[in-house]
């Protein structure tokens, strides 16, 4: 083993692999591995310019016992050799005289280690288990390798962020998870530790990640190269704003998308969605944006309207605008063997290839074929199409469905422009909101946001608003939805929402139903993005049609506030007005969320890290600086338990009632009611006559 230095980068040589360290944006490193002589050029997320950083590098002869991890005993070795530390910042990286490499703050505290069990020549005391912290392995008669990257694990920790899995735990310490997407499953594999580093698994192969008690171990079936990215900070604030410095940052959010967004599955024809906003406006009820959902298309990949059910687009699109309504229209990757477009697009190479089998990846309501979305002419071919049937007709909001793709999750057997699907195919969804992002910017669009349901790492850049795909419609799923948005919002995500109500299931006659849906509404109100959607089985009973030989898809029970009772419709309504209320502020959030990168939603922790108890509480978050929510998440609940971080003074926004920080507090919540808390009078205001000045009884004050 040798190091040396090349510039500004330090390089670990053992026969003819190597590892890179060097410096990457502010108090943070990149750290590369590869098993060949020429390291691969991929830069995955780490894409944006990052400002030239000169790290201080020194070395250091060691002969004497020196303990590398503080207060860790079996880690006293007695070394022999160089030391070599790198330092950017407020990050320190120390690489002891067999290669392994520490991480430290600027405080000298121990951020991680890498974990190695292997006997060394010298290391005196070291475990002859043969388990080394970076191991990369050929995959036999191929240029690819097998790899597993360990570090040490600490008792102490807790781990957020990764992107959206369908579990209860905010923190992820102790879980295994799959660095995979699936439908309602977003692997974004950043992480931020309370150990006040944060890391950036910079791989889109498919694997997995173990945060166990004895280690964590991060692993790719097939890959070229080790990639990773860590950043210290004194708060999670400075972690995500250095993190979204290098990986992107969103933009500012469109003025409509902090309003209300009407959809369902789905609305059938022109005038059947039409009839519900001229009602809505009539009720004189706010909404920004509705959606034309899935399946009112000619054939998957022709991406126009078929237009016996929407005769004319153009004018409905015109009507909606004049009533303050954007147009939302889904787009699915899907291309039908049949369509006018699967020739061309197969000629020229823009579906997804096979290794083996049939070439048609689905048999859903056709013979389809998912198209290369990391393939630049696709992504060209297809906006084209939605430029042209679409854009032209004055819509700039386009639903991204299927993006993770929803195929068989068979990953060995697809193939990609960009490589083995095994080796990229977690750049999927990003590459799809890229090429919706880059024409419309071409169109000369400023403001541009698109409905994704999956997203990786950088995805935000391209004005993707994610959200958590077909949930049930449960109290369980609607409790899973509250971490999956956080953590989304702590792996770099700012914009995400989630399907009101949930999507799979939901009598709309059925009080329980309707109890989960009015929990639900009002928690919306206070998401990144509101939005109304779902299933609403049973679906209402129609013949079954077919257009030149495509089966049509009938729609589910109504989804407007007026469908559920004149009781839970006042309760909604209320909560359609707050929203509006609080538009300036949840502008403001929206800024700090473009320029520093910080979460619209976030755990308490992030802005009160020195609350010891923030950290654990993993049923009540942040809507911005000022803003503390408590959703109700279990049936027939008046009241429910809250923690308020100690640090401020809290108003309960419909009490009016005033409380300390530093304890938990017995809140106020019948049904009309979502427990919030603010810090700030000003941002009280907003709320308006909405939060009754009450006693926590229900009763008015005189």
């Amino acid at each position: 083993m040798m190091v040396r230095q090349d510039g500004n980068r330090l390089i670990i040589e053992r026969g003819v692999s190597q590892v890179w360290i060097e410096c990457w944006g502010e108090n943070s490193v990149r750290i590369r591995m590869c098993g060949e002589p020429k390291m691969d050029e991929n830069d995955w997320a780490l894409e944006e310019k990052v400002p030239e950083c000169v790290p201080k590098i020194m070395i250091k002869e060691l002969d004497i016992t020196d303990p590398w991890y503080r207060g860790e005993e079996w880690a006293k070795y007695h070394m022999v050799g160089k030391e070599y530390t790198f330092i950017n910042g407020k990050l320190t990286v120390k690489i002891n005289p067999e290669g392994w490499i520490s991480f430290y703050n600027q405080k000298g505290d121990l951020l991680t280690a890498e974990y190695w069990r292997n006997r060394d020549r010298v290391c005196r005391y070291a475990v002859p288990i043969g388990v080394p912290a970076r191991e990369i392995k050929p995959i036999a008669g191929t240029s690819d390798f097998e790899l597993t990257a360990r570090f040490e694990a600490f008792d102490d920790e807790r781990i957020y962020g990764m992107g959206q899995y369908q579990e209860k735990n905010l923190n992820k310490k102790g879980a295994i998870l799959e660095l995979e997407h699936r439908n309602s499953q977003a692997s974004v594999p950043f992480m931020v530790s309370s150990r006040r580093y944060g890391f950036l698994w910079n791989n889109p192969a498919t694997g997995r990640v173990v945060f166990g008690a004895n280690k964590t171990e991060w692993y790719a079936r097939s890959t070229r190269k080790m990639d990773y990215f860590i950043t210290a900070g004194d708060t999670p604030a400075e972690i995500l704003k250095q993190y979204s410095a290098v990986t992107g940052r969103t933009p500012m959010m469109p003025e409509y998308g902090m309003g209300y967004w009407q959809c369902k599955l789905r609305y059938r024809t022109q005038e059947e969605l039409l009839a519900v906003a001229r009602e809505h406006k009539k009720r004189g009820l706010p909404m920004d944006a509705i959606v034309v959902d899935f399946f009112h298309w000619t054939r998957q990949g022709e991406f126009k309207f078929e237009p016996r059910d929407w005769p004319d687009p153009d004018a409905m699109v015109k009507e909606l605008k004049e009533l303050g309504i954007e147009t939302v229209v889904s787009v699915w990757p899907t291309v039908d063997e049949r369509s006018e477009n699967y020739g061309q697009m197969a000629e020229k190479g823009y579906l997804v290839r096979n290794d083996r089998g049939c070439a048609n990846h689905s048999t859903w309501m056709g013979d389809t074929t998912y198209y290369d979305t990391t393939h630049p002419g696709a992504r060209e071919f297809v906006w084209e199409k939605c430029r042209e049937n679409y854009y032209k007709k004055g819509i700039r909001i386009f639903w991204l469905d299927e993006a993770e793709p929803e195929w068989a999750y068979e990953f060995d057997n697809y193939r990609y422009y960009a490589g083995p699907a095994l080796q990229c195919t977690n750049i999927y969804p990003k590459m799809y909101a890229k090429g919706f992002y880059d024409g419309l910017k071409a169109e000369g669009e400023e403001e541009i946001m698109s409905l994704v349901r999956c997203a990786w790492a950088g995805s935000q850049k391209y004005g993707v608003l994610t959200w958590s795909g077909d949930i049930s419609s449960t109290f369980r799923a609607m409790r899973e939805q509250l971490q999956a948005g956080l953590n989304m919002g702590m792996a770099g995500i700012p914009w995400w929402t989630c399907d009101i109500g949930g999507f799979i299931g939901g009598d709309i006659t059925d009080p329980a139903f309707q109890e989960l849906l009015v929990r639900w509404f009002a928690w919306g109100a206070f998401c990144p993005v509101f939005r109304m959607h779902g299933e609403r089985s049973p679906w209402y009973e129609r013949e079954r049609e077919f257009i030149d030989g495509v089966r049509q898809l009938t729609s589910g029970q109504d989804n407007e506030v007026w469908s559920f009772g004149d009781d839970n419709y006042e309760i909604m309504k209320k909560y359609l007005f707050l929203r509006e209320g609080l538009r300036p502020y949840i502008r403001s959030c929206m800024e700090a969320a473009s320029k520093t990168g910080e979460p619209v939603m976030r755990p308490l922790f992030f802005d009160f890290p020195e609350d010891k108890h923030g950290w654990e509480v993993e049923d009540a978050y942040m809507f911005g600086k000022d803003v503390l929510v408590a959703p109700v998440m279990e049936a027939g609940v008046s009241h429910r338990e809250v923690y308020l971080p100690f640090g401020a003074s809290w108003v309960e926004v419909f009490t009016g009632k005033k409380w300390e920080g530093g304890q938990v507090v017995d809140a106020y919540a019948p049904l009309d009611v979502i427990p919030v808390f603010t810090k700030e009078e000003s941002v009280r205001k907003m709320f308006g006559n909405l939060a009754k000045d009450q006693d926590g009884e229900g009763n008015e004050r005189a």
